[in-house]
């Protein structure tokens, strides 16, 4: 037993993990399984979403397995560089400082980002990006940690409380409890929201912020990759091409967003 301890010992000290390289036949996805519609993994560890759904098309192009592995968010890239799974499918956006770290793939969808606030107060109020700016001022804006939503907030609002969370849940949860004043998440997690009964109070504030706005927000979604796996990149790019080409990419968007959001190959 002390043997076999301290050989886990050692792979994790030369910074690899136990699922340092993908199994003959299989390809190895992180996700953060708390983000709907986008990744969801139930009590068993089984993963939906969009992403999975993108995730299991490029396998099957790929002629792969799939197994999906579930990682808080922010946590994802390190995990992905000490290889604990071989590629990212997570709603990450493509951004200048995450190709620091990692490479990614084309971009395969992009969505708009809203902020979400109480109903009658001077922000759902808002019709454009200057008011929007000013009656942040002071408020307290939830994010979730590590994300494009995030730096973007504390970059070009920084009269605004920012707020961070681990998950989704736990911002919703202190948005709808009267702790948080207001949230900023794409477009699609905001409609989950306030789908919710306890979000009956609530509105989407109609200024829509998309990529194009600010670089922090990204270049639209990319699958992660190490920056020493050209091959597996060009395979990639050359499934999503694909996949974008006949329609798969289209109908998972819309099964999942009610909208088209998929990016075809330029």
């Amino acid at each position: 037993m002390k043997l076999k301890l301290l050989s886990l010992a050692a792979i994790l000290a030369c910074g690899l993990s136990p699922l340092a390289h993908a199994a003959e036949g299989e390809l190895v996805i992180g996700t953060e399984g708390a983000y709907p519609p986008f990744s969801m993994a139930d009590a068993n560890g089984n993963v939906t979403g969009f992403d999975a759904d993108v995730g299991n098309a490029v396998c099957e192009k790929l002629q792969l397995k799939c197994r999906f592995v579930v990682q808080a968010f922010d946590g994802l890239i390190p995990a992905l560089n000490a290889k604990r799974f071989d590629i990212i499918i997570s709603g990450m956006s493509i951004t200048d400082e995450r190709q620091k770290q990692i490479d990614f793939s084309n971009s395969y969808a992009e969505f708009p980002n809203q902020f979400v606030a109480k109903k009658d107060t001077d922000l759902a109020a808002a019709k454009d990006f200057d008011t929007l700016k000013k009656d942040l001022s002071g408020l307290r804006v939830g994010v979730q940690s590590g994300t494009t939503h995030a730096a973007y907030v504390e970059k070009v609002m920084p009269d605004a409380q920012l707020m961070t969370y681990d998950t989704l849940d736990q911002m919703q949860i202190d948005l709808s409890s009267g702790r948080l004043d207001t949230s900023f998440a794409d477009t699609s997690a905001q409609n989950d929201f306030l789908a919710k009964p306890e979000a009956a109070d609530f509105q989407l504030v109609d200024v829509v912020i998309d990529s194009a706005s600010d670089a922090t927000l990204g270049k639209g979604l990319g699958i992660g990759i190490r920056k020493d796996e050209g091959d597996l990149k060009a395979r990639i790019n050359q499934a999503l091409c694909d996949l974008g080409e006949d329609g798969t990419l289209k109908t998972a968007s819309e099964k999942w967003f009610k909208l088209d959001i998929s990016q075809k190959c330029k």
